[in-house]
């Protein structure tokens, strides 16, 4: 679920790489240090940092904001399918268990039409597991990680994962200031461009969520109110439209529906 912190998180991220693109161990474009992030500055820290040619680039979420779309009712998506670690291989009256043991995991055998699961718990190994199966089929045994059954014309292994599905409660569009604070007029100039550039360039982000957010350039603007301290600054608004999310746990399906009837009893 993203919310404006998030927003402005990745905004700073993406500003840090893009004036550092070399790494932060590696100077900035202007050859000076810069510090990129959420929230507003604190002063006297500012003006130290300018006073010894640094510069400062804030995101700041402002109040305006204004609502998009419907409200709560859409559908869950899924985003995140969940695919397991654990793979079962049938051969013949053998099932083999491979790949590893994790939670959360299902494990499901259907033998001539009888089935089996069992939910995979925290520190079971592929042996336990493959113990866990043969305990519950009449006639079969275990041997580290393959199942031995007594009999079985048809046999079906499946493994499931739980993967996560999504659904937007509400879309909002909210404005965020980007401030560039530099000591001089020109490294303001140089730092306020390229970060411009970058963000008009990055009209869809991600915020993590799966849900899609765009991002639009609004307006920008100077202000030299605080040219006697050599504080240089530029404004730049970008309106994010994003999502508030919910998310579930989407367990995959193993087991197959069978022998479904209708009121009267009647096979469908």
């Amino acid at each position: 679920m993203a919310d404006s912190s998030d927003v402005s998180n990745t905004i700073a991220g993406m500003i840090a790489s893009t004036v550092y693109p070399n790494g932060t161990s590696e100077p900035s474009i202007s050859g000076s240090t810069i510090k990129i992030y959420p929230g507003w500055p604190v002063p006297n820290v500012l003006q130290e940092d300018i006073n010894a040619s640094g510069a400062h680039i804030s995101v700041w979420a402002l109040p305006s904001e204004r609502k998009i779309g419907s409200e709560l009712g859409r559908p869950y998506r899924v985003i995140e399918k969940g695919e397991p670690p654990m793979i079962a291989t049938v051969n013949g009256l053998n099932i083999t268990l491979s790949g590893s043991a994790s939670v959360p995991t299902n494990v499901y055998f259907l033998i001539d039409g009888a089935g089996y699961h069992y939910p995979v718990q925290s520190g079971d190994t592929l042996a336990t597991v493959a113990t866990a199966m043969a305990n519950q089929i009449p006639g079969a045994t275990s041997n580290g990680a393959v199942i031995t059954l007594a009999s079985g014309s048809a046999v079906v292994a499946r493994t499931g994962g739980v993967g996560t599905a999504m659904r937007e409660l509400r879309r909002q569009a909210k404005d965020f200031q980007i401030t560039i604070w530099a000591p001089t007029p020109a490294m303001r100039i140089l730092i306020a461009s390229v970060v411009d550039g970058m963000l008009s360039e990055s009209s869809n982000i991600s915020l993590g969520d799966g849900a899609p957010s765009m991002m639009l350039y609004t307006r920008q603007f100077d202000s030299d109110a605080s040219e006697n301290y050599l504080v240089y600054r530029r404004d730049l608004i970008y309106t994010v439209n994003y999502a508030t999310t919910q998310t579930i746990a989407a367990p995959q399906i193993v087991a197959p529906v069978m022998h479904v009837t209708d009121a009267s009893g009647n096979l469908i």
